[in-house]
């Protein structure tokens, strides 16, 4: 998820798209959060693993 954001965040730059640029963001904060709390050993939405 933070690889996708980060590769929206380069094309909405590249292609100055504001949607996309807004987009890469809110999925690289939800993907960093989402890696913080997946890192410390809790759970998330009741699963330990997601694979």
């Amino acid at each position: 998820m933070i690889i996708l954001g980060i590769i929206l965040l380069v094309i909405g730059l590249i292609a100055n798209i504001s949607i996309l640029w807004t987009v890469g963001i809110v999925l690289v904060v939800i993907g960093a959060v989402l890696a913080i709390v997946g890192g410390t050993g809790r759970k998330i939405g009741g699963r330990a693993h997601w694979f």
